[in-house]
Parts: structure tokens; C-alpha cells; sequence
């Protein structure tokens, strides 16, 4: 009896666990991140105005709608947020539209400023009633997108898969796969220390690029307050240049680093490849940034790495790198 029951455990340990279909977990995945691009590419709710009427104390805000001041009513300033502003009275003070146009009616009057960006300012008066003074910033472009944004800003977590979209995504994963090639190409063995150091030591790359990070953030702000204006300048250059470079560099090692690993683990083609498995890298990490509500820590986590990777590029590994 009890050598039957030992056998029996035996017998039973001796089963080789299934693995799980790692293809139908993709191919799951997939399915998912388009459904979820297919209702987030709504339409646009149709346009509301906000009308004013007689005297209006204090500003006129719009927060995804247009704005009206009519004829005979007057504010002291007017501001849309996805939406245009159409001035038939009178305003005081600024008139701003963002993701929208400023639209002066004939008879009416601005004594402020006109600030426009991704729309226009149109005047049906040759000769506006504009304070002597003022100023006219306008920045046209983008004017739906803005409009879309402002009226939605979950768009900015939740971007829509749309045909313009997925080609822009392509487009990324080319421009950074060109640029992985060239840096590979011009630095091998900068870029395989970088891998090896990755591989061994990610824990410690990501606490130090974290660290840094954040004194570089919290040094380049303390700077900007408390320096002379040529230091603030020379000290926001330089700390959007380490940031540039850091970028640069550290992506190029993940991408490379994550592509070798896609290639021991499921894809046997190619295994050789270094083209291959930037590739393979790229459009993993180009990806994994295109997903709804996830980008922003995709984003953050490549951030961290690569600036973990720019501070540790002189860390001399041992004798453990001859074994990957």
C-alpha cells in the first residue's frame, strides 16, 4: 500500500507542467488594445456656446465650449478652452482661445490682448476696436486636435486607433529603429556593455537613473528660481541636453536589450541578427507606449532606465559578462 502510494506520487511529479500558449496570450492582448482604440475613437460632442448677456463682472471662461458676448453685454476678459470666441460686445480686458478662433464682430471692442493658438483671429471691422496697445499672438494649427483635446483631456491617456494614428506609430518605430541601427553601428561595444550592464544589474540601473532623475528635476528648478537669467538659460540648456543625450543613449540599449531577450525567448528566426532584434525591440517599446492609460509609465520607465544608463556608462562589470 505504501509502495503503491509512493509510486503514485512519483508517477504524478513526473507530469511536465504545460506552459502557457504565450501566442493565443498575444494574440489576446491584441484583441483587446483594439476594441479598446475602436470606442475610444469617438466623435466629438457637438459644439456648445456659452452666451453673455448685459454685465458680466467678473471673466467669461469656456471649458469645451464657445463663447458669445453679444451685442451690448460686457466682460472683462474671455476665455475658451476648445472653442472659438465670438465678441459682438465688449471686452475689457484678453480674449484667448485655444483649440479654437477669436472672431470680432463688427461694432464690437477688445481693450486687451488677442491669444490664439490653433486657431485664428478674424476681425469683421477693417479697422478693429483695439486698444492702442495691444497685442495679437496667434499660432494656427492643429485646431481640431486641440479643440478634440481640450474638450476631452482623457485623449491625452487615451489616444484613438485611427488609420493617421497607427501610420504615425509606424513611422515612430522606423525613425527609432534607423537610429538604434546607426548608434550600434557607430558604437558595438558602447552598446553591448550597456546590454550586459542592463542584464546584471537592472535593479541597481533603475534606482540610480530614478535618483537622478529626480535631482536633475528638482537641481534644474531651484536653479531657475534663485539664479540670474543667463545662468537660468545656461542651466535649462544643458539640463534639456542631458536629458536629449540620455534619452538617446538609453533607449537604444533597452531596445537592443529587449529584442536579444524576444529573441532567445520566442523568436527562433534570426537569432544571429542584430537588425533583427532591434527591430523586434523597438516595435516592442513603440508599442507598450501607443496603450491607453499605460503609455505615461511606459514613457516614465524608459525615462529612468536611460538616464540610469547615461550615469552608469563608465560601471566596469566583472567577469560575469563573458557568460551572457
Amino acid at each position: 500500500m505504501a509502495n503503491s502510494y509512493s509510486q503514485a506520487i512519483l508517477t504524478t511529479s513526473s507530469v511536465p507542467h504545460s506552459k502557457p500558449d504565450l501566442n493565443r496570450l498575444f494574440a489576446l492582448l491584441f484583441w483587446v488594445l483594439l476594441l479598446v482604440g475602436v470606442a475610444s475613437a469617438q466623435s466629438a460632442s457637438d459644439d456648445k456656446v456659452m452666451v453673455v448677456r448685459g454685465a458680466n463682472e467678473g471673466p467669461a471662461i469656456g471649458l469645451g465650449n464657445s463663447i458669445r458676448i453679444t451685442s451690448g453685454a460686457k466682460t472683462t476678459e474671455a476665455v475658451s478652452l476648445g472653442g472659438d470666441v465670438v465678441v459682438e460686445g465688449v471686452v475689457e480686458g484678453d480674449v484667448a482661445a485655444i483649440g479654437g478662433s477669436v472672431i470680432q464682430k463688427a461694432g464690437s471692442q477688445i481693450g486687451g490682448d488677442v491669444i490664439v493658438i490653433g486657431g485664428s483671429y478674424r476681425s469683421e471691422d477693417a479697422s478693429p476696436n483695439r486698444k492702442p496697445g495691444g497685442k495679437t499672438m496667434m499660432y494656427a494649427g492643429y485646431e481640431q486636435e486641440l479643440r478634440d483635446m481640450m474638450r476631452n483631456p482623457t485623449e491625452l491617456f487615451s489616444p484613438r486607433w485611427t488609420p493617421t494614428y497607427l501610420g504615425i506609430r509606424l513611422l515612430v518605430v522606423l525613425f527609432w529603429f534607423l537610429v538604434s541601427l546607426g548608434f550600434t553601428a557607430a558604437m558595438p561595444n558602447t552598446i553591448s556593455r550597456g546590454v550586459a550592464r542592463l542584464q546584471l544589474t537592472s535593479l541597481r540601473v533603475a534606482a540610480i537613473g530614478l535618483i537622478g532623475v529626480v535631482v536633475l528635476f528638482a537641481g534644474t528648478l531651484l536653479c531657475l528660481r534663485i539664479m540670474p537669467e543667463p545662468i537660468q538659460v545656461l542651466v535649462g540648456l544643458l539640463a534639456l541636453l542631458l536629458l536629449f543625450v540620455a534619452g538617446l543613449f538609453g533607449r537604444v540599449i533597452l531596445y537592443a536589450a529587449t529584442g536579444r531577450w524576444i529573441q532567445r525567448k520566442y523568436a527562433p528566426l534570426g537569432k544571429s541578427s542584430e537588425a533583427v532584434a532591434l527591430l523586434l525591440g523597438t516595435s516592442f517599446w513603440v508599442l507598450l507606449t501607443s496603450l491607453p492609460y499605460v503609455w505615461p509609465f511606459m514613457a516614465t520607465f524608459i525615462l529612468i532606465i536611460s538616464f540610469g544608463l547615461a550615469l552608469t556608462s563608465r560601471y566596469k562589470l566583472g567577469r560575469s559578462v563573458s557568460h551572457i
